[in-house]
């Protein structure tokens, strides 16, 4: 049964998987899957991480001088952020703007099932990189292009970041604060809602080939995909067409504050609201107009909330807790600060926060696990974040360019590798770490 269901495997995905290897789902999912990772910063990387993560051999391809997310210190792990959306990835280093460059990349393409690129658009079929050109090479290649705003219309040639998409989306506006001033999350949501939908798509693409046999060409923007994803709730008044105005009211949110924290606390139905009265000891709220029924209670949700918290206030958050929970009510401590978040009891439980001894990096680090959990595949980290250029000549002498044209490369400027570059001591806790003794 096992190798039926290897099997169909790689018939849906079209992998090039060992066939005697009958223990391949143990290496993840996507395990047989090679991708070609062309992307920078967040969007492109974090994507590419989920598909490594869930086993695909990603290659990250970067130009010489290193991709935008390493910062200035190239060749070195340099951020928390970096380790992460580059974890289960190798680096390969080579000049994309030169012929040469160019050349041992197409060596690379017959090897993969999946390219993913976000430079802006037009540049890469500039480039000779395009899908045009790249699926003469490999006619079964799943293209991955990210952008900011789409490959036509009036912003697509403009530079973009994570708040420019949170303006344009309607974001900004959706966290306006009590004064309807616009706010920006202070996380890059726009950036990794693109990157679960690209490896949303790229993995339905894949079964799409097992089907078909033949690959094709995907187009995702940014701001395409946060709108998709914010439209339900927050655009619900637009969403229904009856001539009438928009009239959004901006309230406070549902942090409220206790003697010594903060809680969340909700009752969206009746039975809910009624519990929460009990807990707090107002029933008399249950017989107020202003809060009778679901819809009532919307209208009225910035009284409703500061009546709330000025119950909480004089409570515990210990105590308040517990009663909200004594009446089934939705309710959590806030973790705040944050660093709360890695004793929390249920996510101690969970295991999601591994550590990670990086041989490069000066301390070690802590990174969640996939979040999404296969019962014949645990996670597990295969390959550490990549320096720049770790694997440039392993993965090009796979592809068959002999040594000659890699030194040739190399002294013409044309790949980078890390040979000499890497220190063989670096500081660890203030002490002087060997890794080689680790």
């Amino acid at each position: 049964m096992a190798a039926r269901l290897g099997a169909i495997s790689r018939h849906l995905c079209g992998g090039s998987v060992n066939k005697n290897d009958v223990n391949s789902a143990s290496e993840g999912p996507l395990h047989g899957i090679r991708v070609l990772d062309l992307t920078q910063m967040v969007s492109g990387p974090m994507g590419t991480q989920i598909l490594g993560d869930m086993g695909a051999d990603v290659i990250k391809i970067e130009p010489l001088t290193g991709a935008a997310e390493r910062g200035s210190s190239r060749a070195k792990i340099t951020s928390p952020l970096f380790a992460l959306v580059n974890r289960n990835k190798r680096s390969v280093s080579l000049d994309l703007k030169s012929e040469e460059g160019r050349s041992l990349f197409y060596k690379l393409i017959p090897t993969a099932d999946v390219i993913v690129q976000n430079f802006r658009p037009g540049v890469a079929a500039r480039m000779g990189i395009g899908y045009e050109d790249v699926q003469k090479a490999n006619p079964r290649i799943i293209y991955m292009s990210i952008s900011g705003f789409g490959q036509t219309g009036p912003y697509t040639k403009n530079r973009v970041y994570d708040p420019v998409i949170q303006a344009v989306s309607g974001l900004a506006s959706v966290q306006a604060d009590e004064t309807g001033r616009p706010r920006m999350m202070r996380l890059v949501i726009p950036d990794k809602v693109t990157a679960l939908t690209s490896a949303q798509a790229i993995t339905a693409a894949l079964v799409q080939r097992g089907r078909t046999g033949v690959g094709t060409s995907i187009e995702l923007s940014m701001l395409d995909a946060v709108i998709s994803f914010a439209w339900g709730e927050a655009f619900a008044q637009e969403a229904i067409v009856d001539g009438q105005a928009p009239n959004h009211e901006y309230s406070r949110d549902m942090v409220f504050q206790t003697l010594d924290g903060y809680i969340t606390c909700g009752a969206v139905q009746d039975k809910e609201w009624h519990a929460l009265c009990t807990a707090l000891q107002k029933p008399e709220w249950t017989q107020d107009e202003r809060f009778a029924t679901a819809t009532s209670r919307a209208l009225h949700r910035n009284v409703r909330f500061e009546m709330t918290e000025g119950v909480l206030r004089k409570m515990t958050t210990a105590e308040a807790l517990e009663r909200l929970t004594q009446h089934q009510v939705p309710n959590a401590e806030v973790n705040h600060p944050r660093a709360k978040v890695l004793t929390n009891p249920q996510v101690v439980k969970n295991k999601l926060i591994e550590t990670v001894e990086h041989p490069w990096a000066p301390f070690p680090m802590l990174q969640p696990r996939l979040a999404a959990q296969f019962s014949n595949a645990p996670y597990r980290l295969r390959h550490n974040t990549p320096l720049l250029g770790e694997n440039t000549r392993e993965i090009l002498r796979q592809a068959g360019v002999s040594e000659g044209t890699l030194d040739a490369a190399e002294k013409n400027g044309v790949i980078r590798t890390v040979q000499g570059e890497i220190p063989a001591q670096i500081r660890r806790d203030g002490r002087l770490y060997d890794p080689s003794s680790a």
